[in-house]
């Protein structure tokens, strides 16, 4: 689907499959189009081509769509004059869910202690977990979750990654975006990538670090210096970390190995190195990012 405004595209042409009893990350630089994407499945934004649909229905032709999708797309949109518990108790009689459902999710997202107060007055923190909470109150079997870790503490961070995984383990669909690459590290198993409005990856978690891993090589050896001259070519970047122990980016450990073995230099070590998920993503980014500082860094 695409979705434009203007001349400007902020979605062009993107297709991909969410699917049950997985987190699905949904990653992508500032101005990507993330956030529109959550849109338009949420039938807040029509596309401007191309179509949506969760469970094969867009998303108004639920007849019951609480039920159906549980999303979280702006947790301070609350009254802020109406407690937790009358915001949820709402939302509950409009679309026919008992009201002790309402009880149950404030318990579980840790608010009955405050399900009285007015919202307006929560922090946060207490305004993520309200929207969980919300997100929740259909028993969906579809979440579509917007930066739902954003103001927790490092307790709420692991208790939505705990939660998420374990409705995932129960064959729901979860998927969820954010900016924390540490956290999608942790929680998701699949990762959907945009840039610029296009899909530029989905894989998952482990393939998408791999890929990335795949030419960044830890070399030991007794004859570093002569190995490092050697290892020479566009894209290749060689650094010394330690006396005798050579980082090289941009060439296979197999590559590395055959060269070394032609000029009869021993190697005590050859490994790839690990890239983190924050590495991986700057990398396939790279070209995608919009917004930069005046120095090149992204913004």
């Amino acid at each position: 689907m695409s979705k434009r405004y203007g001349g400007r595209a902020a979605v062009d042409g993107a297709t991909f499959t969410v699917r049950p009893g997985a987190v699905t990350g949904f990653l992508g630089p500032n101005g990507a189009g993330k956030s529109t994407t959550i849109r338009m499945i949420m039938g807040l934004d029509a596309p401007t081509s191309g179509s949506v649909t969760v469970n094969g229905k867009a998303y108004a032709e639920h007849p019951a769509p609480l039920r159906e999708v549980g999303a979280l797309l702006e947790a301070k949109a609350v009254h802020p004059g109406r407690s937790a518990y009358h915001h949820l108790l709402a939302l509950a009689h409009t679309n026919g869910i008992p009201p002790r459902r309402v009880d149950e999710v404030l318990e579980l997202v840790g608010l009955t202690d405050v399900a009285r107060q007015r919202a307006g007055g929560f922090s946060l923190g207490m305004g993520q977990r309200l929207g969980v909470a919300a997100a929740l109150l259909g028993d969906p079997a579809t979440l579509v979750l917007d930066e739902p870790v954003n103001g927790l503490d490092p307790q709420g961070i692991l208790w939505i990654r705990t939660l998420l995984r374990r409705l995932a383990a129960e064959g729901r669909t979860v998927f969820v975006s954010s900016h924390l690459m540490s956290e999608m590290a942790l929680t998701a198993d699949h990762l959907v990538v945009i840039g610029r409005g296009r899909v530029i990856a989905e894989t998952s978690v482990r393939e998408f670090i791999d890929r990335a891993s795949a030419k960044v090589v830890r070399v030991r050896t007794p004859q570093a210096t002569q190995l490092r001259e050697l290892l020479t070519g566009p894209g290749i970047d060689v650094t010394s970390t330690a006396p005798g122990l050579l980082e090289v980016h941009g060439v296979t450990g197999a590559e590395v190995g055959l060269l070394a073995c032609r000029h009869a230099i021993p190697l005590e070590e050859l490994a790839p190195v690990q890239a983190s998920l924050e590495e991986a993503f700057m990398e396939l980014t790279e070209d995608a990012v919009e917004y930069r500082t005046p120095e090149g860094h992204v913004a």
